[in-house]
Protein backbone atom coordinates (compact mmCIF):
# COMPACT_ATOMS: atom_id res chain seq x y z
CA UNK A 1 0.00 0.00 0.00
CA UNK A 2 2.93 2.14 1.00
CA UNK A 3 4.51 1.72 -2.37
CA UNK A 4 1.11 2.49 -4.38
CA UNK A 5 0.70 5.70 -2.78
CA UNK A 6 4.52 6.35 -3.46
CA UNK A 7 3.94 5.30 -7.06
CA UNK A 8 0.62 8.09 -7.40
CA UNK A 9 2.29 10.82 -5.66
CA UNK A 10 5.67 10.27 -7.77
CA UNK A 11 2.96 10.40 -10.97
CA UNK A 12 1.20 13.10 -10.20
CA UNK A 13 4.21 14.96 -9.91
CA UNK A 14 4.72 14.76 -13.13
CA UNK A 15 1.39 15.73 -14.67
CA UNK A 16 2.50 18.98 -12.62
CA UNK A 17 5.49 19.11 -14.53
CA UNK A 18 3.60 17.97 -17.97
CA UNK A 19 0.91 21.01 -16.98
CA UNK A 20 4.37 23.47 -16.32
CA UNK A 21 5.67 22.52 -19.97
CA UNK A 22 2.29 23.20 -21.52
CA UNK A 23 1.15 26.12 -19.91
CA UNK A 24 4.84 27.58 -19.37
CA UNK A 25 6.91 26.37 -22.14
CA UNK A 26 8.90 29.60 -22.04
CA UNK A 27 10.83 28.77 -18.80
CA UNK A 28 12.90 26.12 -20.50
CA UNK A 29 13.86 28.15 -23.51
CA UNK A 30 15.68 30.69 -21.45
CA UNK A 31 17.54 30.56 -18.28
CA UNK A 32 15.26 31.81 -15.44
CA UNK A 33 16.59 34.96 -14.99
CA UNK A 34 15.28 35.85 -18.05
CA UNK A 35 11.48 34.74 -17.78
CA UNK A 36 8.70 36.98 -18.41
CA UNK A 37 5.26 36.23 -17.04
CA UNK A 38 2.89 38.30 -18.69
CA UNK A 39 -0.06 38.49 -16.45
CA UNK A 40 -0.45 38.13 -12.62
CA UNK A 41 -2.63 35.31 -13.25
CA UNK A 42 0.19 33.27 -15.15
CA UNK A 43 2.98 34.28 -12.64
CA UNK A 44 1.22 32.80 -9.93
CA UNK A 45 0.15 30.06 -11.58
CA UNK A 46 3.44 29.21 -13.14
CA UNK A 47 4.80 29.68 -8.95
CA UNK A 48 2.08 27.40 -7.52
CA UNK A 49 2.45 24.48 -10.32
CA UNK A 50 6.44 24.43 -9.50
CA UNK A 51 5.92 24.60 -5.88
CA UNK A 52 3.55 21.86 -6.53
CA UNK A 53 5.59 19.55 -8.79
CA UNK A 54 8.76 19.48 -6.69
CA UNK A 55 6.77 19.34 -3.43
CA UNK A 56 5.19 16.02 -4.46
CA UNK A 57 7.92 14.41 -6.15
CA UNK A 58 9.48 14.37 -3.03
CA UNK A 59 6.54 12.87 -1.52
CA UNK A 60 5.00 15.77 0.46
CA UNK A 61 2.07 16.95 -1.25
CA UNK A 62 0.13 18.91 1.36
CA UNK A 63 3.21 20.47 1.95
CA UNK A 64 3.78 21.21 -1.31
CA UNK A 65 -0.02 22.50 -1.69
CA UNK A 66 0.11 24.79 1.20
CA UNK A 67 3.89 26.25 0.47
CA UNK A 68 2.76 26.58 -3.40
CA UNK A 69 -0.47 28.76 -2.54
CA UNK A 70 1.84 30.84 0.12
CA UNK A 71 4.50 31.35 -2.90
CA UNK A 72 2.02 32.19 -5.46
CA UNK A 73 0.26 34.54 -2.91
CA UNK A 74 3.42 36.48 -2.79
CA UNK A 75 5.50 36.01 -5.92
CA UNK A 76 6.26 39.55 -7.32
CA UNK A 77 4.41 40.07 -10.99
CA UNK A 78 5.20 41.54 -14.17
CA UNK A 79 4.63 45.25 -13.89
CA UNK A 80 4.35 45.62 -9.89
CA UNK A 81 6.31 45.64 -6.63
CA UNK A 82 9.49 45.04 -9.64
CA UNK A 83 12.37 47.42 -9.79
CA UNK A 84 12.29 49.04 -13.55
CA UNK A 85 15.72 48.47 -15.44
CA UNK A 86 17.82 51.56 -15.64
CA UNK A 87 17.77 51.21 -19.02
CA UNK A 88 15.30 53.03 -21.16
CA UNK A 89 11.91 51.54 -21.53
CA UNK A 90 11.60 52.62 -25.12
CA UNK A 91 14.44 50.62 -26.56
CA UNK A 92 13.46 47.52 -25.47
CA UNK A 93 10.93 44.62 -26.76
CA UNK A 94 6.49 45.36 -25.90
CA UNK A 95 5.33 42.09 -25.32
CA UNK A 96 2.27 42.44 -26.70
CA UNK A 97 0.24 41.74 -30.08
CA UNK A 98 -2.69 42.98 -32.47
CA UNK A 99 -5.50 41.51 -33.77
CA UNK A 100 -7.03 41.76 -37.04
CA UNK A 101 -9.00 44.72 -36.47
CA UNK A 102 -6.67 46.59 -34.67
CA UNK A 103 -4.29 46.14 -37.70
CA UNK A 104 -7.02 47.65 -40.03
CA UNK A 105 -7.39 50.14 -38.15
CA UNK A 106 -3.66 51.65 -37.49
CA UNK A 107 -3.93 54.79 -38.15
CA UNK A 108 -0.26 56.68 -38.47
CA UNK A 109 -1.34 60.35 -38.67
CA UNK A 110 -2.99 59.50 -35.04
CA UNK A 111 -0.32 57.07 -33.52
CA UNK A 112 0.40 57.63 -29.79
CA UNK A 113 3.32 57.23 -27.43
CA UNK A 114 3.37 53.79 -26.99
CA UNK A 115 4.18 53.59 -30.62
CA UNK A 116 6.75 56.13 -30.75
CA UNK A 117 8.57 54.36 -27.14
CA UNK A 118 8.58 51.12 -29.28
CA UNK A 119 6.74 50.57 -32.53
CA UNK A 120 8.20 47.31 -33.66
CA UNK A 121 5.82 45.11 -32.47
CA UNK A 122 3.04 46.95 -34.66
CA UNK A 123 5.40 47.14 -37.54
CA UNK A 124 5.34 43.24 -37.40
CA UNK A 125 1.95 42.99 -36.98
CA UNK A 126 1.69 45.30 -39.99
CA UNK A 127 3.95 43.21 -42.19
CA UNK A 128 2.35 39.87 -41.69
CA UNK A 129 -1.25 41.06 -42.07
CA UNK A 130 -1.44 43.98 -43.91
CA UNK A 131 2.29 45.01 -45.26
CA UNK A 132 0.46 47.64 -47.72
CA UNK A 133 -1.75 49.75 -45.35
CA UNK A 134 -4.27 52.45 -45.95
CA UNK A 135 -4.94 55.31 -43.77
CA UNK A 136 -7.95 56.85 -43.03
CA UNK A 137 -6.42 59.46 -44.81
CA UNK A 138 -5.89 57.38 -48.05
CA UNK A 139 -2.36 57.44 -47.51
CA UNK A 140 -0.24 54.30 -47.61
CA UNK A 141 2.15 53.07 -45.10
CA UNK A 142 4.56 50.23 -46.37
CA UNK A 143 6.65 47.55 -43.90
CA UNK A 144 7.84 45.12 -46.67
CA UNK A 145 11.52 45.90 -47.48
CA UNK A 146 10.94 44.73 -50.83
CA UNK A 147 8.08 47.28 -51.11
CA UNK A 148 10.18 50.19 -49.33
CA UNK A 149 13.19 49.06 -51.69
CA UNK A 150 10.84 49.24 -54.83
CA UNK A 151 9.41 52.79 -53.84
CA UNK A 152 13.10 54.70 -53.08
CA UNK A 153 14.43 52.97 -56.67
CA UNK A 154 11.49 53.93 -59.05
CA UNK A 155 12.45 57.47 -60.47
CA UNK A 156 8.62 58.22 -60.59
CA UNK A 157 8.08 58.36 -56.95
CA UNK A 158 8.45 62.11 -56.06
CA UNK A 159 10.01 63.67 -53.19
CA UNK A 160 8.65 67.03 -53.70
CA UNK A 161 6.52 67.90 -50.69
CA UNK A 162 4.94 71.05 -51.20
CA UNK A 163 1.03 70.14 -51.12
CA UNK A 164 1.25 67.94 -48.38
CA UNK A 165 3.20 70.07 -46.38
CA UNK A 166 0.92 73.34 -47.28
CA UNK A 167 -1.68 71.29 -45.74
CA UNK A 168 0.26 70.33 -42.42
CA UNK A 169 2.11 73.78 -42.10
CA UNK A 170 0.21 76.39 -44.06
CA UNK A 171 2.16 79.54 -45.22
CA UNK A 172 5.10 79.74 -41.99
CA UNK A 173 8.94 79.14 -41.81
CA UNK A 174 8.76 75.32 -41.82
CA UNK A 175 6.82 75.16 -45.01
CA UNK A 176 9.58 77.65 -46.40
CA UNK A 177 12.77 75.56 -44.96
CA UNK A 178 11.28 72.07 -45.61
CA UNK A 179 9.84 72.66 -48.96
CA UNK A 180 13.27 74.65 -50.17
CA UNK A 181 15.90 72.15 -48.79
CA UNK A 182 17.82 69.55 -50.94
CA UNK A 183 15.87 66.33 -49.63
CA UNK A 184 12.21 67.01 -50.10
CA UNK A 185 12.91 68.27 -53.81
CA UNK A 186 13.17 66.39 -57.18
CA UNK A 187 15.48 66.75 -60.35
CA UNK A 188 16.35 69.13 -61.73
CA UNK A 189 16.69 71.52 -58.63
CA UNK A 190 17.46 68.57 -56.60
CA UNK A 191 20.58 67.55 -59.18
CA UNK A 192 22.06 71.30 -59.07
CA UNK A 193 22.11 70.90 -54.84
CA UNK A 194 23.90 67.08 -54.92
CA UNK A 195 26.46 68.63 -57.83
CA UNK A 196 27.22 71.43 -55.73
CA UNK A 197 27.88 69.57 -52.87
CA UNK A 198 29.09 66.33 -54.37
CA UNK A 199 32.59 67.99 -54.27
CA UNK A 200 32.78 67.90 -50.16
CA UNK A 201 32.52 63.79 -50.41
CA UNK A 202 34.57 62.79 -52.56
CA UNK A 203 37.20 59.85 -51.26
CA UNK A 204 40.09 62.15 -51.01
CA UNK A 205 38.09 64.72 -48.97
CA UNK A 206 36.86 61.65 -46.86
CA UNK A 207 40.29 60.92 -46.25
CA UNK A 208 41.37 64.25 -44.89
CA UNK A 209 37.91 64.15 -42.63
CA UNK A 210 38.87 60.45 -41.25
CA UNK A 211 42.27 62.35 -39.79
CA UNK A 212 40.16 65.00 -38.42
CA UNK A 213 37.52 62.44 -36.72
CA UNK A 214 40.02 60.70 -35.52
CA UNK A 215 41.58 63.79 -33.94
CA UNK A 216 38.43 64.64 -32.84
CA UNK A 217 37.26 61.41 -30.94
CA UNK A 218 40.31 61.27 -28.97
CA UNK A 219 40.09 64.38 -27.44
CA UNK A 220 36.65 63.60 -26.10
CA UNK A 221 37.50 60.56 -24.90
CA UNK A 222 40.68 61.83 -23.42
CA UNK A 223 37.87 64.37 -21.57
CA UNK A 224 35.52 61.35 -20.23
CA UNK A 225 38.92 59.92 -18.86
CA UNK A 226 38.37 61.44 -15.78
CA UNK A 227 34.62 60.97 -15.10
CA UNK A 228 33.14 58.13 -13.70
CA UNK A 229 29.52 58.56 -14.77
CA UNK A 230 28.77 60.80 -17.57
CA UNK A 231 25.91 61.13 -20.12
CA UNK A 232 26.79 59.72 -23.33
CA UNK A 233 24.93 62.10 -25.46
CA UNK A 234 25.81 65.34 -25.13
CA UNK A 235 29.45 64.55 -23.83
CA UNK A 236 30.17 62.22 -27.20
CA UNK A 237 27.58 61.35 -29.13
CA UNK A 238 26.01 64.61 -29.88
CA UNK A 239 29.62 66.70 -29.50
CA UNK A 240 31.51 64.85 -32.36
CA UNK A 241 29.17 65.05 -35.41
CA UNK A 242 28.37 68.61 -34.53
CA UNK A 243 31.71 69.45 -34.59
CA UNK A 244 32.40 68.32 -38.09
CA UNK A 245 29.54 69.67 -39.77
CA UNK A 246 30.68 72.56 -38.18
CA UNK A 247 33.93 72.49 -39.24
CA UNK A 248 32.71 71.47 -43.34
CA UNK A 249 30.15 74.68 -42.99
CA UNK A 250 32.45 76.96 -41.08
CA UNK A 251 30.09 77.34 -37.42
CA UNK A 252 32.06 79.27 -34.93
CA UNK A 253 32.69 77.39 -32.05
CA UNK A 254 30.17 80.39 -30.31
CA UNK A 255 27.06 79.16 -31.70
CA UNK A 256 27.83 75.00 -32.07
CA UNK A 257 25.64 74.75 -28.49
CA UNK A 258 22.80 75.32 -30.32
CA UNK A 259 22.67 73.33 -33.21
CA UNK A 260 20.86 70.34 -31.73
CA UNK A 261 18.16 72.58 -30.20
CA UNK A 262 17.22 73.93 -33.52
CA UNK A 263 17.88 70.81 -35.21
CA UNK A 264 14.96 68.70 -32.57
CA UNK A 265 12.64 71.89 -33.30
CA UNK A 266 12.61 71.61 -37.35
CA UNK A 267 12.77 67.91 -37.31
CA UNK A 268 10.37 67.30 -34.81
CA UNK A 269 7.81 68.78 -36.84
CA UNK A 270 7.66 66.26 -39.58
CA UNK A 271 6.53 63.94 -37.39
CA UNK A 272 3.11 62.71 -38.42
CA UNK A 273 1.50 64.24 -35.25
CA UNK A 274 2.50 67.09 -34.40
CA UNK A 275 1.01 69.51 -31.34
CA UNK A 276 0.80 73.20 -31.65
CA UNK A 277 3.03 74.06 -29.64
CA UNK A 278 5.78 71.73 -31.15
CA UNK A 279 4.68 74.02 -34.47
CA UNK A 280 5.18 77.21 -32.87
CA UNK A 281 8.89 75.79 -31.51
CA UNK A 282 9.95 74.60 -35.20
CA UNK A 283 9.12 77.68 -36.64
CA UNK A 284 10.98 79.60 -34.41
CA UNK A 285 13.95 77.74 -34.58
CA UNK A 286 14.15 78.19 -38.30
CA UNK A 287 13.75 82.13 -37.80
CA UNK A 288 16.87 82.07 -35.37
CA UNK A 289 18.30 79.65 -37.56
CA UNK A 290 18.00 81.68 -40.81
CA UNK A 291 19.31 84.86 -39.02
CA UNK A 292 22.42 83.25 -37.71
CA UNK A 293 22.91 81.58 -40.91
CA UNK A 294 22.35 84.93 -42.76
CA UNK A 295 25.14 86.63 -40.47
CA UNK A 296 27.39 83.54 -41.50
CA UNK A 297 27.00 83.46 -45.09
CA UNK A 298 27.42 87.54 -45.30
CA UNK A 299 30.60 87.19 -43.29
CA UNK A 300 32.26 84.12 -45.67
CA UNK A 301 30.81 86.30 -48.63
CA UNK A 302 33.54 88.93 -47.44
CA UNK A 303 36.12 86.43 -46.28
CA UNK A 304 36.51 83.23 -48.56
CA UNK A 305 39.53 82.12 -46.84
CA UNK A 306 38.76 82.23 -42.90
CA UNK A 307 40.56 80.15 -41.58
CA UNK A 308 40.71 76.73 -43.66
CA UNK A 309 37.19 75.99 -42.88
CA UNK A 310 33.63 75.87 -44.29
CA UNK A 311 34.81 74.16 -47.68
CA UNK A 312 31.01 73.22 -48.30
CA UNK A 313 29.60 76.40 -47.47
CA UNK A 314 31.77 77.99 -50.17
CA UNK A 315 30.93 75.64 -52.71
CA UNK A 316 26.64 76.15 -52.40
CA UNK A 317 27.85 80.24 -51.77
CA UNK A 318 30.54 80.73 -55.16
CA UNK A 319 29.36 77.61 -57.35
CA UNK A 320 26.93 77.04 -60.20
CA UNK A 321 25.74 74.09 -62.18
CA UNK A 322 25.08 74.81 -66.03
CA UNK A 323 24.91 78.94 -65.24
CA UNK A 324 22.45 78.44 -61.82
CA UNK A 325 23.44 79.56 -58.60
CA UNK A 326 21.11 79.60 -55.21
CA UNK A 327 19.63 82.06 -54.51
CA UNK A 328 19.80 83.13 -50.84
CA UNK A 329 16.69 81.92 -49.19
CA UNK A 330 17.95 78.75 -51.08
CA UNK A 331 21.04 78.94 -49.97
CA UNK A 332 20.13 79.45 -45.98
CA UNK A 333 17.72 76.51 -46.31
CA UNK A 334 19.96 74.62 -47.65
CA UNK A 335 22.60 75.57 -44.61
CA UNK A 336 19.83 74.23 -42.35
CA UNK A 337 19.26 71.13 -43.75
CA UNK A 338 22.78 70.38 -43.55
CA UNK A 339 23.58 71.48 -40.49
CA UNK A 340 20.47 69.19 -39.20
CA UNK A 341 21.33 66.28 -41.04
CA UNK A 342 24.96 66.63 -41.12
CA UNK A 343 24.77 65.97 -36.88
CA UNK A 344 21.59 64.56 -35.54
CA UNK A 345 21.10 61.58 -37.71
CA UNK A 346 24.73 60.97 -36.87
CA UNK A 347 24.51 61.83 -32.79
CA UNK A 348 21.64 59.12 -33.04
CA UNK A 349 23.66 56.65 -34.74
CA UNK A 350 26.41 56.83 -31.91
CA UNK A 351 23.70 57.22 -29.33
CA UNK A 352 21.79 53.99 -30.60
CA UNK A 353 24.61 52.18 -30.73
CA UNK A 354 26.10 52.63 -27.26
CA UNK A 355 22.39 51.34 -26.26
CA UNK A 356 22.35 48.68 -28.34
CA UNK A 357 25.49 47.36 -26.44
CA UNK A 358 24.31 48.24 -23.09
CA UNK A 359 21.18 46.07 -23.82
CA UNK A 360 23.03 42.88 -25.32
CA UNK A 361 25.69 42.87 -23.40
CA UNK A 362 27.12 38.95 -25.38
CA UNK A 363 27.39 41.21 -28.72
CA UNK A 364 29.32 44.13 -26.48
CA UNK A 365 31.76 41.47 -25.40
CA UNK A 366 31.97 40.18 -29.07
CA UNK A 367 33.01 43.15 -30.48
CA UNK A 368 35.56 44.33 -27.60
CA UNK A 369 37.00 40.40 -28.30
CA UNK A 370 36.91 41.37 -32.01
CA UNK A 371 37.69 44.80 -32.65
CA UNK A 372 38.23 44.26 -36.49
CA UNK A 373 33.94 43.48 -36.21
CA UNK A 374 33.48 47.47 -35.68
CA UNK A 375 32.44 47.64 -39.10
CA UNK A 376 29.92 45.24 -39.70
CA UNK A 377 28.75 46.38 -36.70
CA UNK A 378 27.93 49.87 -37.35
CA UNK A 379 25.74 48.31 -40.15
CA UNK A 380 23.74 46.18 -37.44
CA UNK A 381 23.48 49.29 -35.62
CA UNK A 382 21.97 51.21 -38.68
CA UNK A 383 19.59 48.16 -39.32
CA UNK A 384 18.63 47.46 -35.83
CA UNK A 385 17.61 50.84 -34.81
CA UNK A 386 17.88 53.10 -37.99
CA UNK A 387 18.12 56.79 -37.27
CA UNK A 388 15.74 57.24 -39.76
CA UNK A 389 12.19 55.51 -38.82
CA UNK A 390 9.76 56.57 -41.89
CA UNK A 391 10.24 57.93 -45.67
CA UNK A 392 7.78 59.47 -47.74
CA UNK A 393 7.13 59.28 -51.32
CA UNK A 394 4.47 60.94 -53.73
CA UNK A 395 3.53 58.47 -56.90
CA UNK A 396 3.21 60.40 -60.15
CA UNK A 397 2.38 57.24 -61.81
CA UNK A 398 0.93 53.71 -61.17
CA UNK A 399 3.43 51.30 -59.21
CA UNK A 400 2.88 47.40 -59.43
CA UNK A 401 4.07 46.58 -55.85
CA UNK A 402 2.81 43.02 -56.99
CA UNK A 403 -0.04 42.22 -54.52
CA UNK A 404 -1.21 45.57 -55.47
CA UNK A 405 -0.73 48.17 -57.45
CA UNK A 406 -0.49 52.01 -56.10
CA UNK A 407 -2.24 54.57 -58.54
CA UNK A 408 -1.04 57.84 -59.10
CA UNK A 409 -1.38 60.29 -56.78
CA UNK A 410 -1.30 57.76 -53.70
CA UNK A 411 0.42 59.59 -50.69
CA UNK A 412 3.22 56.40 -49.64
CA UNK A 413 5.41 56.65 -45.97
CA UNK A 414 7.90 53.72 -46.38
CA UNK A 415 8.64 52.53 -42.49
CA UNK A 416 12.67 51.81 -43.26
CA UNK A 417 11.96 50.38 -39.41
CA UNK A 418 9.71 47.80 -40.93
CA UNK A 419 11.66 46.97 -43.96
CA UNK A 420 14.99 46.56 -41.71
CA UNK A 421 13.41 43.62 -39.53
CA UNK A 422 11.64 41.52 -42.13
CA UNK A 423 12.39 38.20 -42.04
CA UNK A 424 12.08 37.80 -45.87
CA UNK A 425 15.94 39.59 -46.14
CA UNK A 426 17.04 39.27 -42.58
CA UNK A 427 17.79 35.95 -40.43
CA UNK A 428 16.33 36.29 -37.38
CA UNK A 429 15.34 39.96 -37.19
CA UNK A 430 14.35 40.92 -34.16
CA UNK A 431 17.97 40.21 -32.76
CA UNK A 432 21.28 41.60 -33.01
CA UNK A 433 24.08 40.41 -34.46
CA UNK A 434 27.33 42.47 -34.94
CA UNK A 435 28.52 39.78 -37.39
CA UNK A 436 25.80 39.66 -39.44
CA UNK A 437 27.23 38.83 -43.51
CA UNK A 438 25.10 41.15 -46.52
CA UNK A 439 23.31 43.44 -44.29
CA UNK A 440 20.83 44.72 -46.75
CA UNK A 441 19.60 47.61 -44.68
CA UNK A 442 17.97 50.66 -45.97
CA UNK A 443 18.66 53.26 -43.30
CA UNK A 444 20.13 55.60 -45.88
CA UNK A 445 17.26 54.92 -48.22
CA UNK A 446 18.56 54.46 -52.13
CA UNK A 447 18.09 55.24 -55.35
CA UNK A 448 18.96 59.03 -56.16
CA UNK A 449 17.58 60.33 -52.88
CA UNK A 450 20.30 57.97 -51.23
CA UNK A 451 21.98 60.11 -48.35
CA UNK A 452 25.11 61.79 -49.82
CA UNK A 453 26.34 61.40 -46.34
CA UNK A 454 26.11 58.05 -45.79
CA UNK A 455 29.86 57.24 -46.07
CA UNK A 456 31.15 60.21 -43.63
CA UNK A 457 28.51 58.80 -41.07
CA UNK A 458 29.85 55.17 -41.66
CA UNK A 459 33.36 56.73 -40.52
CA UNK A 460 32.26 58.71 -37.96
CA UNK A 461 30.12 55.73 -36.59
CA UNK A 462 33.28 53.32 -37.27
CA UNK A 463 35.81 55.01 -35.19
CA UNK A 464 33.30 56.70 -32.78
CA UNK A 465 32.47 53.34 -31.28
CA UNK A 466 35.58 51.22 -32.05
CA UNK A 467 37.33 53.87 -29.71
CA UNK A 468 34.96 54.12 -27.33
CA UNK A 469 34.32 50.15 -26.84
CA UNK A 470 38.26 49.67 -26.48
CA UNK A 471 39.19 53.03 -23.97
CA UNK A 472 36.10 51.96 -21.63
CA UNK A 473 35.47 48.05 -22.18
CA UNK A 474 33.83 48.26 -18.74
CA UNK A 475 30.99 51.17 -20.17
CA UNK A 476 27.54 50.13 -18.56
CA UNK A 477 24.33 51.55 -17.86
CA UNK A 478 24.05 54.04 -15.35
CA UNK A 479 20.12 55.16 -14.78
CA UNK A 480 17.13 55.98 -16.75
CA UNK A 481 17.69 56.84 -20.32
CA UNK A 482 15.47 59.27 -22.50
CA UNK A 483 14.28 59.00 -26.11
CA UNK A 484 14.01 61.77 -27.93
CA UNK A 485 9.91 60.78 -28.20
CA UNK A 486 9.94 60.98 -32.11
CA UNK A 487 8.24 58.73 -34.48
CA UNK A 488 9.93 59.76 -37.71
CA UNK A 489 13.42 59.91 -35.99
CA UNK A 490 14.83 57.61 -33.05
CA UNK A 491 17.51 58.57 -31.06
CA UNK A 492 18.17 59.47 -27.18
CA UNK A 493 18.08 62.76 -25.69
CA UNK A 494 20.15 61.41 -22.53
CA UNK A 495 21.89 58.01 -22.14
CA UNK A 496 23.57 57.99 -18.79
CA UNK A 497 26.64 55.14 -18.92
CA UNK A 498 29.58 54.39 -16.21
CA UNK A 499 32.30 54.01 -17.69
Amino acid sequence: MHHLIWIIVRFHGILCIFTICHRYPIAFRQPFSQIRVRTTARAKGFVFWINIAVANWAGHFGFGLAFGLIMAKIAPTAGRGQPRSPRLRSMNKRETTMDAASVRNFDLNAIDRAFIDDPFPTLRALRENDPVHRNPDGSVYLTRHKDVLKVYQNRSMLSDKKVEFGKKFGQCPLFEHHTTSLIFNDPPYHTIVRKLLAGAFTPRKLAELETLIEGIVDRLLDQLADQSEVDIIPAFAMALPTEIISYMLGVPPAHRHRLRGFSLAILGALDPVVSAERMEIGNAAVTEFSVLLTDLIAHRRANPDDGGQGEVLDSLIFGEVDGRKLTEAELIQNCIFLLNAGHETTTSLVGNSVGILLDNPAQHEKLKADPDMITTAVEEFLRYQSPLQIGNRLADEDIDLGDVVLPKGTYIHTSIAGANRDPAVFENPEAVDLSRPKNKHLAFATGIHVCLGATLARIEGRIAIGRLVRRFPNLTANGKAEIMGLARFRGYNSLPVRL
